[in-house]
């Protein structure tokens, strides 16, 4: 059995989609940031980055999102949730999502975690005074260059779709105007909708109570 260590409202939320998805067995275990339980001696055991997500498996913990959501649609070929039978497709779902957690994460970071890169208290205040500025312009290129149709891969629902629907839902809070990127917002509605999102969102509100 997996299981996944997660966050309220962090990035953890697109592996959990996705094994839901996939009609994965596993266990959740939430992770509070306010009491700052990823900071504790047990968790870091799981992972000593002291952050989410995190998946055991069977073979050993996984952390990266792009590594976790690789990993499971390899473990489950038959969701097709990954192009595993062409190098090249599966390429470019892995660079989608590698852009979103080096790039477009890296920027809404910058908004409550500028401490990560600096300690100095104006750089930090001049790194969330930009953030609506780098992650739209992240949104910009997303809404141009990575959306191929209804789903980033076009017709195909894959990987890097419930990570863009996660990282998508702080938009607002970035400061990023959403009409600007009509094509990410109906995206976003897409991916809200499914089965597999509904039943992840609601077992981690069921989690918080």
């Amino acid at each position: 059995m997996l299981e996944l260590y997660y966050a309220a409202h962090t990035c953890s939320l697109a592996t959990h989609i996705v094994l839901e998805e996939v009609g994965a067995d596993f266990t959740l275990h939430r992770i509070s940031f306010a009491d700052e339980e990823q900071k504790s001696a047990t968790y870091r055991r799981i992972n000593p980055k002291a952050r989410v997500p995190a998946l055991v498996t069977s073979d050993g913990v996984l952390t990266e999102t792009p590594a976790m959501l690789a990993y499971v649609a390899q473990c489950y070929p038959h969701a097709n949730l990954a192009p595993l039978d062409s190098p090249f497709e599966f390429a470019e779902v892995q660079a989608v999502n590698s852009y979103l957690c080096s790039s477009l994460h890296v920027a809404h970071a910058h908004r409550m975690r500028g401490h990560r890169w600096t300690d100095e208290v104006a750089a930090v205040e001049a790194l969330q005074r930009f953030v609506p500025v780098s992650v739209g312009e992240c949104y910009a290129y997303i809404e141009r260059e990575v959306l191929r149709g209804p789903w980033v891969m076009g017709d195909r629902y894959s990987l890097a779709d419930p990570y863009l629907f996660t990282i998508a839902q702080w938009l607002e809070a970035d400061g990023v105007d959403p009409q600007k990127f009509p094509r990410v917002i109906e995206h976003r509605e897409r991916v809200r909708a499914r089965g597999a999102t509904v039943r992840a969102i609601a077992a981690e509100l069921a989690d918080e109570c």
